[in-house]
């Protein structure tokens, strides 16, 4: 373990000197801000790529060794540093494993950003489903059968992308034997591990993706580590993909101006994970179980577990996590996200010094609960659970791009090709991609969202009840 962290080193060292500002950013070190007082004070640590500070780029220094850290501490070969989220690691790694026509197997219930990434990269997708998981009510993981499936129907797929948990902190406990697998046919395994840059810390998480032999892994430490938004890792498990291809496509990808707060930050996680310790996770592990036994003593109150232990659900029966979240904003308490059944929360990453007001937590959850109560019942609709199947789209993204589209009420699309993406987010996982065929089923999924008033990003006219298909179907020679 190192208490080192070179790029906060550096910036403590360079304001040290009381420096003055001729260059950019504008604002001259918080100067000329006229933000309030609490995020003028971070502005001088806002600065550029100066003497002493390095380059994220073309790292040599401060950057360099924090990034050589960063490997170590997850056993990577390569790690690097992401100012562009875990978007933009998932960009690179499929434009450095991939080329233009070859064939990618992709977890169907992937984020947006990997079919962003799959569309610029003008490969051949085969989607391969998740199981559904009764337990918490959402999309899962990939089985093996599913994969086999798809490699057999496809063997000369060049790349499989993965997720990683999914949002709700469930795992695949296949993940070996899909890695080995896909080693053994040639095909190169990515994943998208947003929600596990944590799992380094080691029992009760789960084992991350990287340590089971994923060849390029991205994670979001933003989201369950001590760093700042749009702050995430990108780690390179093997030599099955050039890392200096990965390092191309990031220069290309990622601003030439990247934050130094963000990249502090990421410094600063990563010794936090680096240095968490057993007693640290112990006293997690107490507080945490007492939070969930207090939970659990709340009248009509359901709390599920995840395979990841800071992620937890929560269910009031009878109604939608969307009506719950409702009331839970108005007591104060904010989730990660509400879906058709429950809300889901993120518990910290605390260490032994840290507190957090779970008591009142407690008593603003039980208030929530008991406004709840208070509200009319709704029998809840059935979503339509994801089956095991193995598919690819009716048309390529460059066949989408050269056709005429056209606006159709939602209520007659069902056998027409879809002309955008669809997507309830949180969790940004698309519900249609363009290319795919409306059907039945997934209209009937989308009434439900609508119904339960979830917030529907992508192409869709919905205040008008309208979609966007294509207007003419095209014939294959």
């Amino acid at each position: 373990m190192t208490q080192r962290r070179p790029i906060v080193d550096a910036l403590i060292e360079f304001q040290n000197k009381q420096p003055i500002s001729f260059h950019v950013p504008g604002h001259k070190h918080g100067i000329l801000s006229g933000l309030p007082q609490e995020i003028q004070s971070a502005l001088q640590y806002d600065v550029t790529e100066l003497a002493g500070l390095d380059d994220l780029h073309y790292p040599e220094e401060a950057i360099n060794e924090a990034q050589l850290l960063l490997a170590e501490a997850y056993g990577a070969k390569r790690s690097f540093l992401l100012v562009n989220g875990s978007t933009v690691g998932n960009l690179a790694m499929i434009h450095a494993a991939c080329r233009e026509g070859d064939v990618v197997i992709v977890q169907r219930n992937s984020h947006k950003s990997i079919f962003h990434a799959l569309e610029l990269a003008h490969v051949r997708p085969v989607y391969v489903s998740p199981q559904w998981d009764e337990e918490s009510m959402t999309a899962a993981a990939v089985p093996l059968k599913a994969v086999e499936e798809a490699i057999k129907a496809y063997p000369k797929a060049k790349a499989i992308v993965l997720t990683y948990p999914n949002y709700y902190g469930m795992v695949s406990y296949e993940l070996t034997a899909i890695i080995s697998l896909c080693h053994e046919h040639g095909i190169v395994v990515l994943v998208d591990e947003a929600h596990g840059a944590h799992f380094q810390a080691g029992a009760p998480f789960p084992v991350s993706s990287l340590s089971l032999g994923a060849d390029v892994v991205v994670q979001s430490a933003h989201k369950t580590l001590p760093a700042m938004t749009m702050g995430s890792f990108l780690h390179i498990g093997s030599e099955r993909v050039d890392a200096k291809r990965i390092q191309k496509y990031l220069r290309m990808f990622q601003s030439s101006s990247p934050s130094y707060l963000i990249l502090a930050s990421l410094d600063d996680a990563r010794s936090y994970l680096q240095n968490y310790s057993q007693p640290d996770m112990r006293m997690f592990n107490e507080k945490r179980e007492r939070f969930l036994s207090s939970l659990r003593m709340i009248p009509h109150l359901t709390v599920v577990e995840s395979d990841d232990p800071l992620k937890i659900m929560l269910r009031v029966a009878h109604h939608s996590g969307y009506q719950f979240k409702q009331m839970l904003e108005k007591t104060g308490v904010h989730v990660e996200l509400a879906d058709l059944y429950q809300v889901l929360l993120i518990l910290p990453l605390m260490k032994q010094w840290h507190a957090y007001p779970f008591a009142e937590i407690r008593s603003r959850l039980k208030e929530a609960v008991q406004l709840l109560e208070g509200e009319a019942r709704k029998d809840m609709r059935v979503q339509v659970k994801t089956v095991s199947q193995v598919t690819v789209p009716e048309l390529s993204f460059e066949e989408i791009d050269l056709t005429d589209q056209e606006w159709v009420p939602y209520t007659q699309v069902i056998g027409r090709i879809a002309a955008g993406m669809v997507i309830p987010y949180p969790p940004g996982i698309p519900l249609m991609v363009a290319g795919e065929k409306w059907t039945l089923a997934k209209v009937e999924e989308l009434m439900n969202y609508l119904a339960s008033d979830a917030q529907i990003q992508g192409d869709h006219r919905l205040a008008s009840k309208e979609l966007p298909v294509l207007q003419h179907e095209i014939t294959r020679a």
